[in-house]
């Protein structure tokens, strides 16, 4: 039973929020120009190479999931995010629609309580931060308790940021010491909640009586058809698929496989670093990797395949990168290799037509993950409507390793982030890429224009004039 807030953390909260509402008088007249170099200088001290690095591998350090040597990297989401947010007027008049006679003005969401994951917490405080300012807003984080240390430590660097263009450095603050209560009570007394994190706190987030973006559970798969280049494919999956060692909910979870390039597609699989377990080592792993009520075990989400198989009982090459394990027919509840890994292993499915890959597709999203992402590797534009318009998903990578993608990357046109909307399937508001335009609130202003009036003829078109039986 979670314990009720203390007077303590009443008191703490109330703080935060009368800090945050100062701060951001302070900067409510700033120019685009003053508030593009604040989202400029906090992208700058936290996307620097040296600053994320010793931030990201502090984090992977004090979780003990993820890849110390590989996380780093993340920084360009960094800069990513600061070239999306510089392109696009935040203050003032940021629209207008002569046609329609409508002027559209941008102005701050509020105080935003940000929920940072346990998975990410040097890179989604910066990613929030700077779209947040740069719309004005002042942020209250909320860090993972296992990743307190790298949020706190990285929002001081954020703070430190606004202080060197002459911005209040309230704009960011962080729970030091985060709780249950004092979160949920946080999200009840702010303007906005941004809910990055595990499906009880973004529930939470959704009952707390104000506005909240929150995401979905992942299960990302990935069809390859018969047209694709199987290298890139392979190449592309084990990329996804050993980012941050699975850590991401966008990895590659089940690889769907026409059976006419089935068995080369394994071996470029295993070319690049895939190890195909047998089914005594599937069993092993699924005994490790779930236990007696079904919940992921912590010791086998986001590390090396070794360590994976060596939490399962067996052990591996060292110079495997990743996992496979054939789930033909295993799709269901009481099939754990069709849900959400979050960890270097895979489950494979093959398919003969295109219409029975869609089937496997549609049985895998009933099991977990609607409303998040899937792929293809397909040079057939038909077979890639034709699984756009039955995944029940918010986003469609092509030919691209997913897990780099989905969150916009430089050879893509998604926005970038770090929060991915998963819509009304994923008990989302959203759909898209949460971004700068999410944190902002609009004032439309009307002009009068021509009478804009269609004949009813033209209205109801064949239907006009018809008698109407009563």
């Amino acid at each position: 039973m979670v314990r009720k807030l203390t007077d303590d953390e009443h008191q703490l909260a109330t703080q935060l929020i009368n800090r945050a509402r100062v701060a951001m008088a302070q900067i409510e007249h700033w120019s685009q120009q003053e508030l593009d170099r604040l989202a400029q200088c906090i992208g700058w001290y936290t996307g620097s190479e040296q600053s994320f690095t010793r931030l990201a591998q502090m984090g992977v350090d004090e979780s003990g999931i993820g890849d110390r040597e590989g996380r780093p990297a993340k920084r360009f989401k960094i800069h990513g995010v600061l070239r999306d947010a510089l392109r696009h007027r935040s203050t003032g008049i940021i629209e207008t629609d002569e046609a329609r006679g409508l002027v559209r003005y941008a102005k701050p969401a509020g105080v935003i309580a940000s929920l940072i994951p346990m998975t990410n917490p040097a890179l989604t405080p910066p990613v929030t931060g700077i779209y947040a300012a740069k719309a004005r807003n002042a942020v209250i984080f909320s860090p993972h308790p296992r990743t307190a240390r790298t949020t706190c430590e990285m929002v001081k660097l954020m703070r430190t940021a606004c202080v060197a263009v002459g911005a209040p450095a309230n704009l960011f603050q962080t729970i030091q010491k985060p709780s249950i209560p004092l979160t949920k009570h946080l999200m009840e007394a702010c303007d906005l909640t941004l809910a990055t994190g595990g499906s009880h706190m973004v529930k939470a987030a959704y009952s707390s009586g104000k506005p909240a973006y929150g995401v979905g559970a992942g299960n990302s798969s990935i069809v390859i058809d018969e047209t694709a280049d199987i290298d890139i494919a392979a190449a592309n999956t084990r990329i996804s698929k050993t980012s941050d060692f699975g850590s991401g909910c966008s990895a590659d979870g089940n690889v769907l496989i026409q059976r006419s390039i089935y068995v080369p597609m394994i071996k470029a699989l295993e070319s690049e670093g895939g190890y195909l377990c047998n089914d005594e080592q599937k069993q092993l792993l699924e005994n490790a990797m779930w236990d007696e009520n079904g919940n992921r075990t912590f010791n086998t989400i986001a590390c090396q395949p070794q360590q994976l198989a060596a939490a399962a009982g067996f052990s591996i090459p060292e110079s495997s990168q990743f996992l496979m394990v054939e789930n033909q027919g295993q799709i269901g509840a009481e099939h754990p290799f069709s849900k959400e890994k979050l960890t270097t292993l895979m489950a494979l499915y093959h398919f003969d037509t295109f219409d029975d890959a869609l089937d496997i597709v549609r049985q895998i999203y009933a099991v977990g993950g609607k409303g998040h992402s899937c792929g293809i590797y397909s040079y057939n534009d038909d077979h890639i409507d034709a699984l756009a318009r039955v995944a029940p998903v918010s986003r469609m990578m092509v030919r691209q390793p997913q897990s780099k993608a989905n969150a916009g990357s430089f050879t893509n046109g998604m926005p970038m982030t770090s929060s991915l909307g998963c819509g009304i399937w994923g008990g989302n508001i959203t759909n898209e890429n949460v971004t700068l335009k999410h944190m902002m609130n609009y004032t439309w202003v009307s002009h009068p224009i021509s009478e804009d009036r269609p004949s009813e003829q033209e209205l109801f078109g064949e239907f006009y004039g018809q008698e109407i039986s009563q």
